[in-house]
């Protein structure tokens, strides 16, 4: 019975630990980005060199801080970027949303995340607000930013 209790416990201690190195280090899951700043939507089909893992529907918005960036070209602390990423259909001659495949996420914090340019990288799996899918730090998904270096490593811009 003892043994239970111990294990359990372990359990509980090593998710409260993980839970909190995510909160503490990781990117946030952006509550309520629905409602900010519709920047664009653009479709990636299959033959495009991005096609594996981001084929499908993207929509990208921005938080306040991210927009005035966006217009400005300077990207504060604070300023997140969503890519709301999701399969489609083809349907009577319509392209149509179907299931979410992740939430990517760009928080910028020009000290925590300085050996990424100053933003923080992460991507959501499906629907879920907890399963992360960047396993290093936003190496990677930084790796494929820098080219846009010139524009503090944002792909997205507004329309004229």
């Amino acid at each position: 019975m003892k043994s239970k209790v111990l294990v359990a416990l372990v359990g509980m201690l090593i998710a409260v630990a993980t839970n909190s190195y995510a909160e503490e280090s990781g990117v946030s899951f952006p509550q309520g980005y629905r409602s900010w700043l519709h920047v664009k939507s653009m479709v990636i089909q299959p033959g495009h060199s991005l096609e594996n893992p981001f084929q499908g529907i993207h929509h990208v918005y921005a938080n306040d801080k991210a927009a005035t960036g966006l217009k400005t070209g300077t990207y504060a602390d604070g300023s997140v970027l969503v890519l709301d990423l999701l399969n489609y259909a083809e349907k009577d001659k319509t392209i149509q949303e179907g299931e979410r495949k992740l939430v990517g996420v760009m928080h910028k914090d020009s000290a925590k995340y300085s050996a990424t340019g100053g933003w923080g990288f992460e991507g959501f799996a499906g629907n879920s607000q907890t399963e992360r899918l960047v396993k290093d730090g936003g190496k990677s998904c930084f790796g494929c930013h820098a080219p846009e270096k010139g524009k503090d490593y944002v792909f997205s811009a507004l329309r004229d």
